[in-house]
């Protein structure tokens, strides 16, 4: 959650950073507004509270109860409610519009409205075609080699729906298997998390109130299901206080992700990237404020490691501060080029919540028995997206007899080298 501190500190340079994400500047000042009376009505209450227990313990002392102070304790007993309802709702609104405020961008991303402004940090060279082969785009790959089926897809869900089958199947397995290891081996644990959750969870991983229409819900139990990982693993230490000790923590989860978002008509329909639900293995950690700059570079180098171990060409994106996801403070995309297709695939985000989601979740900790509690802070990031990385594999390592060769350090997983046409 936005951290009201921080406006009330410097007003200036808090507007500055968000009209750079842009925020209206009417919901800083109403929220400056309610901050301000929020404040007045706990005065005014709690000097009601300590009039009326000085007048109790005064007429606790009296043998006799005159009439008067006994209507009086009773007149500051309806003030001290009716100021208690108005700070229940005067905190209500503050809070709902706290919210709806974004996390404050880093100060070394770049400054845009939105990708157009995106930084490329690093790119690799597109490999040049052999022998004027044209590879083909995944979707008649995976329906010559009968690894998706779309149509059938389509059938039992709608649209946005596929069935991945055969070697196709088999490929998604091993892919999310070797990358859960290759984490665990870098010191994750790995978990497995609820893809139902409840509304509260949503909330304190920052998706409710923006993402509410880009969401599956049951109306009725008000569940949830995940969009990602990183929602139930941001909650599981909600309202807790950890030690310093135990950080950092380091989760590891593979989960089915539940998206319902409403591209404009005829973009990005074909084939597998974007739909509804997908498979993604998600990277999470909780640490010490200090500490995350580094942890976010180790989380990318880690991420950018899977791209490599797979042959697969990628680029990096710093992001600006109009396209900065919600709860980030500073964000790298890693992207896979995609030759069937001639295109960059986004294939993992890693960012830096700092202690935003914290705030929201209620997460804190203490570096030591006696000092206070502060909130730590959280980053996550996909180590990686499964159905993108299908789409490089199958369109980036085609033969010119229509076979898909598999990368060698996936062998031990899939059991077979080649995917062929039968």
């Amino acid at each position: 959650m936005f951290n009201i501190e921080l406006l009330r500190a410097d007003k200036e340079s808090v507007i500055k950073l968000l009209k750079s994400r842009n925020i209206q500047i009417s919901s800083l000042n109403n929220i400056m507004d309610l901050d301000i009376e929020r404040r007045k009505l706990i005065e005014i209450t709690d000097d009601l509270r300590s009039k009326r227990n000085k007048t109790s313990k005064e007429l606790s002392n009296m043998k006799e109860k005159p009439e008067s102070i006994i209507v009086e304790m009773r007149g500051l007993g309806d003030k001290i409610k009716e100021y208690e309802k108005k700070l229940d709702t005067t905190n209500n609104n503050l809070q709902n519009l706290l919210q709806s405020i974004p996390n404050l961008p880093s100060k070394d991303i770049p400054i845009g409205p939105d990708e157009d402004s995106n930084e490329i940090i690093f790119t690799q060279e597109i490999p040049k075609q052999k022998n004027n082969f044209q590879p083909l785009p995944h979707w008649d790959i995976g329906s010559k080699l009968n690894l998706i089926d779309f149509q059938r897809g389509v059938k039992l869900s709608g649209s946005r729906f596929y069935i991945l089958k055969n070697k196709g199947a088999q490929l998604q397995r091993a892919l999310a298997n070797w990358m859960l290891d290759k984490h665990i081996n870098n010191g994750y644990n790995e978990y497995y998390v609820p893809n139902i959750v409840k509304e509260s969870v949503i909330l304190g991983a920052g998706q409710l109130p923006k993402f509410k229409d880009t969401m599956f819900r049951d109306a009725e139990s008000e569940l949830w299901l995940i969009p990602t990982a990183e929602v139930p693993i941001t909650n599981i230490y909600s309202n807790e206080i950890l030690n310093a000790e135990k950080l950092p923590i380091k989760i590891v989860a593979q989960t089915p992700c539940y998206r319902n978002e409403k591209a404009a008509a005829g973009k990005d329909t074909r084939g597998i990237k974007r739909v509804h639900q997908f498979e993604k293995v998600e990277l999470y950690q909780f640490v010490e404020p200090e500490k995350s700059s580094e942890t976010l570079e180790s989380m990318l180098k880690t991420c950018t490691e899977l791209c490599k171990d797979l042959n697969l060409t990628y680029r990096i994106k710093l992001l600006c501060t109009g396209d900065l996801g919600f709860c980030s403070n500073k964000t790298y995309d890693i992207e896979v080029w995609s030759p069937g297709s001639k295109e960059w695939l986004e294939v993992s985000s890693v960012s830096n919540c700092t202690d935003f989601q914290s705030r929201r979740a209620n997460i804190k900790y203490k570096r030591t028995p006696k000092s206070k509690t502060e909130h730590l802070h959280t980053l996550n990031g996909s180590g990686l997206a499964l159905p993108r990385i299908i789409i490089a594999i199958l369109e980036s390592f085609q033969n010119n007899n229509g076979n898909i060769n598999i990368p060698e350090i996936l062998w031990p997983y899939t059991g077979f080298k080649e995917i062929t046409i039968t």
